[in-house]
């Protein structure tokens, strides 16, 4: 498998009354326009994104879905995640016609599931994360165990942050950068960063990250981490310049992944790399700093387990400082393509 994506910015559309239930069903279904979906398949996109509006609006009164086109092998994907804080739910039964918390049919979840080729939930007293992906029909199994949100600062028309994935055979290289500052000047730097990262993502840490210095050079600059996983030897390369930060998770407990001062494209020392064996299976998470840091996944219990897109979500809503861009992304090491 070979695969080279730049991530987009994930569109959050508020859920606080009637209304934003069409405006979620327009966002996801432009979404899979962009990536190539037909009417029958933009069509199952549509009612993911109108029965997860719903749910969210009759069982937690509001909330906010997250849309994001996203990287499979061989197809594109639409991301769709409904976000709330209500009261949770038992997941097994609310995936059966019939079971409602709230007095309905009880048909929206597993209607869902019926149409999303992957879904996944998170949910406890603090509220719910429902994640569904929908691929076009026969694609096949081609979903990575991959998940990334990422918010643009209220106000801005552009991100100051980027991510960055690449997959060549069992080789998987990951970066976030975040860009000097917010806007566009933050952008242009976070761009110049995911620019050359995917003309050799798979080259030396050291390398790689001088050669971000290089491209970066005349912009704002900014903080930089970029991860490599070979499932050959079962090891995760990771280094970092700047206020990105990572952790690798289990359910057992989690372990830092640490970065050097500096700031990229503008003053940073030789970054060191540093290496962890014996990594699969487990989850890598990195962030900006729009991202608070003290979390800890051992406060969600099973979270570590699930799908790397509903960590990222959830994280974003308890955690997000919400006043500057924030990115997230996370990924189970040795899973999949």
């Amino acid at each position: 498998m070979e695969l080279t994506f730049v991530g987009p910015a994930t569109r959050i559309v508020a859920l606080e009354e009637p209304t934003q239930v069409g405006q979620a069903r327009r966002v996801a279904q432009q979404a899979a326009v962009e990536a190539g979906f037909d009417e029958i398949d933009s069509g199952r996109v549509a009612l993911v994104a109108t029965e997860l509006a719903t749910n969210v609006l009759k069982h937690a009164t509001s909330g906010a879905m997250h849309v994001a086109v996203v990287p499979g092998n061989g197809a594109q994907g639409v991301e769709v995640v409904a976000v709330d804080r209500g009261p949770g739910f038992n997941l097994a039964e609310c995936l059966a016609d019939g079971f409602s918390t709230g007095g309905t049919r009880g048909e929206g979840l597993g209607a869902v599931s019926r149409q999303a080729d992957v879904m996944d939930m998170y949910a406890d007293a603090r509220g719910s994360v429902v994640m569904a992906r929908i691929y076009p029909k026969g694609s096949g199994r081609v979903d990575l165990l991959l998940g990334a949100t990422q918010q643009t600062m209220e106000g801005e028309p552009v991100s100051g942050d980027a991510w960055a994935m690449a997959v060549s055979g069992g080789k998987h290289a990951f970066l976030v950068v975040d860009g000097l500052g917010h806007g566009l000047s933050a952008h242009d730097a976070a761009r110049a960063g995911t620019d050359a990262f995917v003309e050799q993502p798979f080259s030396d840490p050291v390398a790689l990250l001088n050669s971000l210095h290089g491209a970066m050079t005349g912009t704002r600059g900014g903080a930089v981490a970029v991860a490599q996983y070979d499932a050959a030897t079962d090891t995760l390369r990771y280094a970092g310049i700047g206020n990105i930060s990572g952790t690798l998770a289990t359910l057992e407990g989690s372990r830092g992944l640490a970065s050097h001062p500096g700031i990229v494209g503008v003053q940073a020392r030789r970054a060191q790399p540093f290496d962890f064996p014996g990594v699969q299976g487990k989850l890598m998470v990195m962030w900006s700093d729009g991202l608070m840091s003290r979390w800890n996944l051992r406060d969600y219990p099973g979270l570590a387990s699930r799908h790397p897109a509903v960590v990222t979500a959830l994280l974003h809503r308890d955690f997000n400082r919400g006043r500057d861009d924030v990115t997230l992304l996370a990924a189970r090491l040795g899973a999949g393509p």
